[in-house]
């Protein structure tokens, strides 16, 4: 017994040493998570290497080594393998991609859009960014911003792995002993990786003057892409193309839109024909892609009962709207009497670039402005392309008699 007591003991110090030396050489060097909806993980960067583990969205992975635009990552499970870097978010990312779903399920719905096909709802605008979501065919979707971005490369998170790299104490180098010949002492060495390289320095913000020189007005200009956030009835959000969406308007007032896309619509009450309810109609319309602002044109439909069909009350077709429009009740005054009636704003913008927002009154079949006031223009947030921003500085603490010289000095 004792023997075999001692034999045990011996096999399961084997086993655990073998388990830490294991651990060491897959030693984490930064954390990511599962950028789509599943994710394969492969044994060899090739596509045709076989699948170790299928992640799913959101989920975090230790990240282990790379090899170009590849990642060796570890899932909860302990299972390893190679993924694409840009199917992989930051931690960064991830609050970003939280804060853009709070964002959309708070702003104002702009109308409902359907799609027809299968449509990818991505986790930046840029058309190789994760696109954890899908729009099913014939699923329909709340429009709530735009956006125009310049199409650029996707930048992949691999920098902002090796940033967030663990510290890994440093081993004490061993002495080649002697009489060992170069292969035993390559494998004396430690299988720590080397720290990453710093990150390069952020241009300047004029870098574009900077480097723009009389030759840059024959370049063609950069192809851009026109972007939707929308959000779905489940509580999910994320950016399309907007090319790829149709708005759900009734198809007896769609065929006023006279070639220009629709890009919001609100009902304004409704009337009853026969048998039928017809709805009064709000629009905004863009009659020229690929603009700064968000629509160009505002239209008030009224549904006229006696000829059983839709009229123009209101059209303004010379503006620079911007989201959101909204629609509420207005109190105005009409004969010495207030009254309240259905009512919608807009912002817009004049040649100086003072933003206004109008309140109208829709009264039975008339549109009356009632209210403008300026608004402020909303802060844009740079794009950091994954670089840390700096910490701001803290004034510096000065004792008594240094505030005493000082003093004195000046």
């Amino acid at each position: 017994m004792p023997a075999l007591r001692s034999f045990l003991i011996t096999g399961w110090l084997c086993f655990l040493v073998s388990c830490s030396s294991e651990t060491e050489k897959l030693r984490s060097i930064g954390e990511a998570y599962v950028g789509p909806g599943t994710l394969e993980m492969r044994e060899d960067v090739s596509l045709r290497s076989k699948v170790t583990a299928t992640v799913k969205h959101g989920e975090r992975l230790d990240v282990l080594a790379t090899r170009r635009n590849f990642v060796r990552v570890r899932n909860g499970g302990g299972t390893s393998g190679w993924v694409n870097a840009k199917n992989l978010l930051s931690t960064q990312q991830m609050k970003d991609l939280a804060a853009t779903i709070n964002d959309a399920l708070r702003l104002p719905s702009q109308g409902r859009a359907i799609v027809y096909d299968v449509l990818n709802m991505h986790t930046e605008p840029n058309r190789q960014s994760p696109s954890p979501f899908q729009i099913p065919p014939n699923g329909s979707v709340e429009v709530v911003a735009h956006l125009l971005t310049p199409r650029l490369p996707y930048q992949a998170v691999i920098p902002s792995i090796v940033t967030q790299q663990k510290a890994v104490p440093k081993k004490p180098k061993k002495k080649p002993k002697k009489g060992k010949g170069k292969e035993e002492q390559r494998e004396e060495k430690s299988d720590v990786p080397p720290p990453p390289m710093p990150q390069p320095p952020k241009p300047p913000e004029n870098w574009q003057e900077l480097s723009k020189t009389d030759l840059d007005d024959d370049k063609p200009q950069r192809k851009q892409d026109d972007w939707t956030l929308v959000r779905t009835a489940d509580k999910k959000a994320g950016w399309v193309l907007t090319r790829m969406l149709a708005m759900a308007v009734p198809d007896d007032v769609l065929q006023y839109a006279e070639g220009k896309r629709i890009m919001a619509y609100f009902p304004l009450g409704e009337v009853q024909d026969e048998d039928k309810k017809k709805n009064h109609w709000v629009w905004a319309t863009l009659a020229h892609p690929m603009q700064s602002y968000d629509y160009d044109g505002i239209r008030v439909f009224i549904y006229n009962v006696k000829r059983h069909r839709y009229e123009t009350a209101f059209r303004d077709n010379t503006v620079r709207g911007f989201y959101p429009i909204l629609t509420m009740p207005v109190e105005v005054v009409e004969n010495k009497k207030t009254l309240t009636a259905p009512g919608f704003s807009t912002i817009t913008e004049d040649d100086e670039g003072q933003r206004w927002q109008r309140t109208y009154a829709f009264l039975g079949y008339r549109v009356r402005l009632v209210k403008k006031e300026p608004v402020a223009k909303p802060v844009e947030k740079a794009p950091t392309n994954g670089v840390p921003t700096a910490a701001p500085l803290t004034p510096e603490k000065r004792g008594w008699l240094d505030r005493l010289k000082a003093l004195f000095s000046k």
